[in-house]
């Protein structure tokens, strides 16, 4: 069954059980962003708020929380398909005709992806004034204002006219204009760079709703020549339906859509937009980015609003994010020969850490792997990679990084690469989109013996609660962080570390060494390869080669935004009017 609106997706969680409606009026500011965040804690239903203060719209989310309602929305076809095309690719060569006859199944999947043009679309049912008509969230206490947290930003090139459906944060400005968080190293972003190189403003739709598949289009890691829209047909089961209608805009409109602003992206205009909480557990900081001024704004009849609330991981974007994972898993060898597999922790905000599985046929091949994938699409994003030849289950982070740190030799296997881009949302680095990456090689026969508990204390009275996080890595606390402090100097001579490969200096070493995910979090979202790693070391042909443990500064630093913390107002607010009902869940 194809499910092409937000409505048909909720009435099908609702048949299936998954799906909770509460009826009383909650406020869009905050209060369903705090019943979100309680739900997905217990990792319970999909939430139908069908009495939105100030907004005559419904308002739907954790629509994507759970592996259960990703079969809902997609099935296993999709899965299989591209599993299908990547055992193809790998084994049609030479064709036989017993061959081409197994793939025929291909051929006619792919007749179902694709475009198709219609005269009507139910995104056209009806026309609202203004942005204050949609009911938008506000997230965070420092937020700054109301947000679209799903919104499908639908923009082409000027030079080619190939199409980008990406997601950009768009904060509500004025009823008629809106922020556009359009990153530099994204789709949407290319195509206003172009734009705005001319002079010319840059048609763009924002799309909320329609076909689940839309959404989980627009953030997938595609190659930057594939179109979001043939993913989105291909989850879909069926074409993708668009209507063209040039008095209303040069661009194609997606018939089902639940809402759509049309409008544009003029040239050489910026406005603050920001703070927000983001995917990496704290504040996206306020910067100046373009903004989007609304022509038109559409809904279809039976249109709902659905949201999302991002946070310290784990949240609905978790679900989403190991979906298009493993989705997109069997295709990696196909397009980077020497990856067997990659899994980026969802944990770290996505972009922080990854782990690979590559080939090593002759000597350091692994290096080359690892450099085709931080040359990859949003896997170029990546801040730290941890790369291995062994056959792990890469979800693993602990089975994965031990198999990495008993091959791993810390004079010739760490490479550091500084001044280089960086995520706009990891503030780690020196300057906004500035920054460092790392790789951590551990290939080969094991070299290393790792040792698997403290044999002595500390004798320094700025660290304390020393903890093994697994054998050959300590996690140590130590005082807050203070600009030139000297800490990673002072715990280098600290008797304690000897032996360890790795030693990280955290705010909370009990913290960060309660779970895996704990320490992915704690550990590599607060750090900077270039800035935060030190040791003994010399340089032996121009690389920087440690001659003992590699210590790491992953304390908050001062430049850093806030960890994201509830209000607490708020959240005395829910209990007392939804906490029975959320605690039976």
């Amino acid at each position: 069954m194809s499910i092409r609106s937000t409505s048909e997706f909720v009435k099908e969680l609702s048949k299936k059980g998954e799906l909770l409606e509460i009826k009383e009026e909650v406020d869009p500011i905050l209060e369903i962003a705090e019943i979100q965040r309680r739900v997905v804690a217990k990792r319970g239903p999909a939430l139908l708020f069908s009495n939105v203060k100030g907004s005559k719209f419904s308002v739907a989310t954790n629509l994507y929380g759970s592996e259960n309602r990703i079969k809902i929305a997609f099935g296993e076809d999709p899965e299989k398909f591209i599993q299908k095309i990547a055992y193809t690719a790998k084994h049609l060569m030479p064709p036989t005709p017993k061959k081409v006859w197994e793939a025929r199944s291909l051929a006619w999947t792919a007749l179902k992806v694709g475009l198709r043009k219609v005269n009507k679309a139910p995104i056209l049912d009806s026309e609202l004034q203004n942005i204050e008509e949609l009911p938008a969230l506000k997230s965070w206490p420092k937020d700054a204002g109301r947000f679209i947290t799903l919104p499908l930003v639908y923009t082409e090139s000027p030079k080619t006219g190939k199409g980008n459906l990406g997601m950009y944060r768009i904060q509500f400005h004025e009823p008629k204009l809106t922020g556009m968080h359009i990153q530099i190293h994204r789709g949407g972003g290319f195509h206003y760079s172009e734009a705005e190189a001319e002079g010319n403003a840059l048609p763009a739709h924002i799309y909320v709703g329609g076909p689940p598949a839309l959404t989980i289009s627009a953030v997938a890691p595609l190659p930057e020549e594939i179109s979001e829209f043939l993913l989105a047909s291909l989850l879909l089961g069926e074409r993708l339906k668009v209507i063209k209608n040039k008095k209303i805009s040069s661009l194609p409109i997606v018939a089902d859509a639940d809402f759509a602003l049309i409008g544009k992206i003029p040239p050489k205009i910026r406005r603050p937009e920001g703070p927000f909480g983001d995917h990496y557990g704290y504040y996206a900081l306020k910067h100046d980015y373009p903004v989007f001024e609304v022509d038109k704004i559409y809904a279809r009849k039976d249109a709902i609003w659905p949201a999302t609330v991002v946070g310290r991981p784990p949240q609905e974007d978790h679900w989403i994010a190991e979906y298009l994972q493993h989705l997109l898993s069997p295709m990696f060898p196909i397009v980077m020969p020497q990856v067997k597999g990659i899994w980026a922790y969802e944990e770290s905000g996505v972009h922080s850490l990854a782990a690979a599985i590559v080939k090593e046929r002759y000597k350091k091949e692994a290096f080359m792997g690892a450099l085709r994938i931080l040359g990859e699409g949003q896997l170029s994003l990546t801040k730290f990679l941890i790369v291995t030849d062994q056959e792990v289950p890469l979800m693993d982070f602990k089975t994965t990084f031990l198999a990495a740190l008993e091959r791993f030799q810390p004079e010739t296997d760490l490479h550091i690469f500084s001044n280089i881009s960086q995520d706009t949302l990891d503030y780690t680095g020196p300057k906004v989109n500035e920054g460092s990456k790392a790789i951590l090689l551990g290939v080969g026969p094991k070299t290393q013996k790792l040792k698997p508990k403290i044999t002595s204390n500390i004798k320094n009275s700025r660290f304390k609660d020393p903890k093994v996080y697994c054998p050959g890595v300590l996690v140590v606390s130590g005082t807050k962080y203070k600009k030139g402090d000297g800490a990673l100097e002072l715990l280098c001579k600290e008797a304690i570390i000897q032996g360890f490969l790795f030693v990280f200096l955290v705010d909370d070493s009990g913290e960060a060494t309660k779970s895996d995910h704990d320490f992915i979090w704690n550990v590599f979202t607060r750090f900077e390869p270039a800035a935060d790693i030190y040791g003994d070391s010399k340089v032996i042909r121009n690389h920087i080669s440690f001659q003992g443990p590699i210590l790491v500064d992953a304390r908050l630093k001062t430049w850093y935004p806030p960890v994201l913390e509830e209000d607490p107002k708020i959240s005395k607010q829910v209990e007392n009017r939804f906490g029975r009902l959320l605690d039976s869940l």
